[in-house]
């Protein structure tokens, strides 16, 4: 017989995720996550869009328990477990959003590979966007506490998406100043938008650049006390060469007492995290042409490249692992 407990949950698990997607396409998913109240005026504004069609995806947000009247009439806010809800969404967002051009497209790079490689490419918000809805709660909280401890004022993040581990480091701390480096131009345009809306725009610098460009050019990792990368330098490894040669170049940039973080994924992690790290390896290798490094292969490379000491940790997204490289 189903559990129809567990039935309840994917239903319900689709169905969030769903509804959230669609905020993050009108553009308001800002202001809900934001916590403040708001107005279907609200909304509309935000999102450029007639009154009627933003109310009715309201009323859907309030009869799923995602967003909450308040005292104030006619003005809402997200519910209490709204950023339980949002993490859990981002699995499913990651999976079939983000990859949504593999998925879509399976056979074409299975029988023709090369044209569908060139062809079919993700969405750089949409990615930027699914990662930071599980690294808010996955992996951004250990990366924060190092940056915390160290006492780290000039930070970069490779990779920075749309810009949420910064503007949260940014908003800790005032006189901490941040870089933020992405190859994709649609993520460097929601990194924008989302520190002009924190109020951090003065104090963070978005770069529009690969992250292979900083062996050329380490400007935007020079002088920092923290360099960070999420989720980003499995694809450096794709040539591990130019991977040793990344990293030379951002242990040179650092302070003498600066380290690297370095949140990544390993290949088919074993155990309880086995499902997600299957499909997280596939997707890479089969789709991205990128083969996850071992955990031995990752503290190889970082050794190759001059660290004198790297610490792994476990994080929580399944396959995760945090790298801690220093001088």
């Amino acid at each position: 017989m189903e559990d129809q407990s567990s039935l309840a949950t994917a239903a319900d698990l689709a169905a969030v995720a769903a509804l959230l997607q669609i905020g993050a396409e009108l553009g308001v998913d800002q202001l809900l996550d934001s916590g403040v109240t708001f107005s279907a005026a609200d909304l509309a504004k935000l999102a450029d869009l007639p009154p009627d069609g933003v109310t009715d995806y309201l009323a859907a947000l309030v009869a799923a328990g995602l967003v909450v009247d308040t005292e104030i009439p006619n003005r809402y806010q997200a519910a209490r477990d709204y950023p339980d809800q949002r993490y859990a969404a981002g699995y499913v967002s990651w999976s079939m959003t983000a990859n949504g051009p593999f998925l879509g497209n399976a056979r074409e790079f299975l029988t023709d590979p090369e044209t569908a490689y060139r062809t079919h490419h993700r969405d750089g918000r949409r990615v930027a966007l699914s990662s930071r809805w599980i690294g808010e709660r996955a992996f951004y909280p250990a990366i924060i506490d190092r940056v915390v401890s160290s006492g780290a004022r000039r930070v970069t993040d490779l990779g920075a998406g749309a810009g949420g581990l910064l503007i949260k480091l940014l908003r800790q701390d005032p006189a901490r100043t941040g870089v933020a480096l992405d190859i994709s131009g649609r993520a460097c345009d929601a990194a924008r938008e989302a520190a002009v809306a924190a109020g951090v725009q003065d104090r963070l610098r978005v770069v529009e650049r690969p992250v292979e460009s900083l062996v050329d050019d380490p400007g935007p990792v020079q002088g920092a006390d923290a360099i960070l990368a999420c989720f980003v330098m499995h694809d450096v490894m794709a040539d591990r060469s130019v991977a040793r040669s990344v990293l030379s170049t951002c242990r040179a940039a650092l302070e003498p007492d600066g380290f690297l973080a370095v949140a990544d994924a390993v290949s088919y992690a074993p155990g309880p995290e086995r499902r997600f790290s299957a499909l997280f390896t596939y997707l890479h290798a089969t789709f991205m042409r990128v083969h996850l490094p071992t955990e031995r292969e990752w503290r190889d490379t970082f050794e190759a490249a001059g660290f004198s000491k790297t610490e792994c940790v476990p994080l929580g997204v399944p396959g995760g692992r945090l790298f801690v490289a220093v001088k």
